[in-house]
């Protein structure tokens, strides 16, 4: 059962992100959309079960989750604590439950291009740590040609800032150091 040890707002008005004591998982990132997403993960399902949740993304030591416009933090953050607390750690999950949640978790993309890992060098190294500090994170989909295509999530997921500044930084500096023709989109 992990401890939350803070709750912090992010650059998204309707995220939050809660620090855990202890990991819910073992390096893996999971994001759902939508509670029928979340239907086999356990602590994604009751979170959104308490209502009012748009999305949630957990990995690590970290969840967070997006709320409806409609929906206060007031009400919400005390109904949020007693799922999260109640959640299973990663070092207690057995494998099979592992095994049967990844459906949620992000794929890893596999590509022969010398360029993409480049690219996840870069993210790894200069990015992505700055949006899991804002609750949110990265995810690369695919490299064709010269569009390389992204996804944000956790609270970067719907924040107006990652899909102009961020996402404008990004192919900045993929363009200065590894490809100057390569456009990045977002979906």
């Amino acid at each position: 059962m992990p401890k939350i040890s803070d709750i912090q707002e992010t650059p998204n008005p309707n995220a939050v992100k809660f620090l855990l004591k202890e990991p819910v998982s073992n390096g893996v990132a999971y994001s759902f959309n939508n509670p029928d997403d979340a239907k086999s993960d356990t602590l994604a399902k009751s979170l959104f079960d308490i209502g009012n949740v748009s999305s949630v993304f957990y990995m690590d030591k970290m969840i967070t989750v997006e709320k409806t416009d409609e929906a206060e933090w007031d009400e919400l953050l005390p109904a949020l604590a007693v799922p999260i607390r109640a959640a299973d750690s990663a070092a207690s999950a057995n494998a099979a439950s592992v095994a049967a949640s990844v459906g949620g978790a992000i794929a890893a993309t596999v590509s022969d291009d010398p360029r993409l890992a480049q690219i996840n060098e870069i993210l790894d190294d200069r990015i992505r740590p700055a949006l899991a500090g804002d609750g949110g994170w990265l995810e690369v989909l695919n490299l064709v040609d010269n569009k390389l295509t992204i996804r944000y999530q956790g609270a970067c997921g719907s924040c107006p800032s990652s899909l102009t500044g961020t996402l404008m930084a990004i192919e900045n500096m993929i363009r200065d150091e590894v490809d100057p023709d390569i456009e990045v989109i977002a979906v």
